[in-house]
């Protein structure tokens, strides 16, 4: 299909508007029309139920302008760049590894010294103008603001939700009683000061994601769940590049994904997504390279769909290991531990250093003690060439080794503190949106249908008297009312023939449509109080009576088919 078909259709139907239209436009940013927000809730709602129904998680919901403290400890003012270059005609600027996607088998792994080499190699040249392209520079995605007038303090927008979890780390510990693992959900907005957006809302500056972070101790890479799904099938690309299909326990097994936990949260995505209604013939799992691996990632795999724009990302399944939790402990000077009891207390033998407080007297006179107390602090790996610095009064001081000494204590210790690993699914929210929109897109001749699945779809029924007279109107929206106050989103239309009606319907996704005909109101006929039930992917009719129409609907909404009734 012509992506340009769907978004043209998504625009005319309220999925998506380009944002500022009346100025223009910028890209890289959408508007969500009535239906397409309407979508966008069905899909958090169901994904929100999967995690914490189905796991067990816990959702926090965090700011969107974090300090620059945040993004320093997490890497991110360091590393979360694109390589930029500008037309030295038109002065446009492009993202440099997608000029040369068709001419290396992974851009992004390049460096601007093989990037501006590829461009030299093959004459590459400007997309636009045809202008000569100039010097592959770095650039920093993030948006850059201050937090309060002036600028004393610096933030920035986050471009992703998950450091909001990692910052709260301490108290979602405390509130789940000290105890792995440890599961957090987050959805909301992240910002990305993309270089050049193309791809319709494929490649946004304002997103949506839907995030989770699972904290488990770093020994534990199993999962409870696991064996119910270990001999399920998975379409994976490792790094290897060659595709397989293969049973979840076989890829842990060969080491093809590093441990259970990951495996399960693969298999768990791919079964979220297919419920979604993204088609599982064109979806798989492409591991990581490892020099495309994230800064912060031990293992990353992507799940991957296949749109007219080619295979795109939609999931990264990530384990993040102790990097940012780690990060943040030495910036903030937080405990961002986990403290592991054990089954029994163990008795240990450790070397610590203890101060000699006789000749440390005379030297700190009155400070002598916290002296001290800075040194037995410090471990015996602190010491370099005799000499401990320690940290007092916002000064470095060196302590020679002639005040301390190596001692070994003996000691009970019922547990011993660890930080947490990460397992991160990170879920594009207008990627999932789209690709649903896209997998479900079909059209016959001059004919649309968006085979949504009755869970996502915006409009569950459609409502239509026959005609607008003979109190077939009437009929039609009491039945509209009753199925609204029930929960169940319906639509109802009298405007035009039933066939363009049901065409309106068909194009936005609706699975069903009600329609109020004469023989409901006929009682020598058998038919008074029943109504045609029309489904749209058989086209097939029901009669259902009135009374039993709401309990229908509920079940068709919950999974029950059609051609039972």
């Amino acid at each position: 299909m012509n992506a340009g078909e769907l978004l043209s259709l998504c625009k005319r139907r309220g999925f998506i508007w380009p944002s500022f239209e009346i100025y223009g436009g910028v890209a890289g940013m959408y508007d969500y029309g009535p239906l397409g927000t309407v979508l966008k809730d069905n899909i958090i709602s169901m994904w929100r139920n999967a995690y914490k129904k189905g796991e067990g998680f816990v959702e926090i919901d965090s700011e969107t302008v974090n300090p620059e403290q945040v993004f320093k400890a997490s890497g991110h003012i360091d590393e979360f760049s694109d390589f930029v270059v500008y037309c030295q005609g038109c002065n446009e600027p492009f993202r440099a590894d997608h000029l040369v996607g068709d001419l290396h088998p992974n851009p992004d792994t390049l460096d601007a010294a093989g990037l501006k080499s590829l461009f030299v190699e093959n004459g590459v040249r400007c997309p636009d103008c045809d202008g000569e392209l100039g010097e592959v520079e770095e650039f920093n995605l993030m948006f850059k603001t201050n937090i309060g007038p002036g600028s004393s303090r610096v933030g920035y927008l986050r471009p992703e939700t998950a450091q909001g979890i990692f910052v709260n780390f301490p108290h979602l510990y405390r509130y789940n009683r000290e105890k792995l693992p440890l599961g957090v959900i987050q959805h909301g907005r992240g910002y990305r000061n993309e270089i050049s957006p193309r791809q319709g809302i494929i490649r946004l500056r304002e997103f949506n994601m839907m995030e989770v972070e699972l904290f488990v101790d770093p020994e534990d890479k199993g999962w409870v769940r696991y064996p119910t799904i270990k001999d399920e099938t998975l379409r994976l690309v490792p790094e290897d590049g060659r595709e397989r299909s293969i049973t979840v326990s076989e890829a842990v097994s060969e080491g093809i994904i590093a441990n259970e936990v990951l495996a399960y949260f693969i298999w768990f995505t791919k079964d979220l997504l297919t419920r979604l209604g993204v088609d599982g013939e064109r979806l798989r799992f492409r591991q990581h390279l490892s020099d495309e691996m994230a800064h912060y990632a031990m293992d990353c795999w992507d799940a991957e769909v296949l749109l007219s724009y080619g295979w795109t990302e939609i999931v990264g399944i990530a384990d993040r290991g102790c990097w940012d939790l780690t990060q943040h402990a030495k910036w903030s000077k937080q405990d961002m531990s986990h403290f592991k009891r054990f089954d029994e207390p163990k008795e240990i033998e450790r070397d610590v250093l203890k101060a000699k407080y006789r000749e440390l007297g005379p030297l700190f006179k009155g400070d002598a003690k916290e002296i001290a107390r800075l040194i037995e602090e410090r471990a015996l790996a602190d010491v370099d060439n005799g000499v401990l610095k320690v940290e007092f009064n916002g000064e470095m001081l060196d302590i020679p080794e002639n005040l301390f000494e190596a001692v070994t204590v003996r000691e009970k210790i019922s547990g011993e503190k660890v930080v947490p690993h990460v397992i991160e699914p990170s879920h594009g929210l207008d990627r999932i949106f789209y690709t649903i929109l896209e997998h479900a897109y079909r059209r016959d001749d001059d004919y649309t249908v968006l085979s949504l699945r009755p869970e996502v779809a915006p409009i569950k029924v459609g409502v239509f008297p026959l005609m607008t007279r003979d109190g077939l109107d009437t009929k039609a929206e009491e039945i509209f009312r009753m199925l609204n106050d029930a929960g169940i989103d319906a639509y109802y239309d009298d405007s035009g023939s039933i066939g363009k009606r049901y065409a309106r319907m068909d194009e936005v996704g609706t699975p069903w449509c009600v329609t109020v005909d004469y023989e409901t109101l006929e009682e020598d006929r058998g038919t008074k109080d029943t109504v045609t039930l029309r489904d749209r992917d058989s086209s097939e009719q029901r009669r259902i009576p009135v009374v039993n129409l709401l309990n229908v609907m509920q079940s068709l909404i919950k999974g029950e088919d059609f051609a039972s009734l």
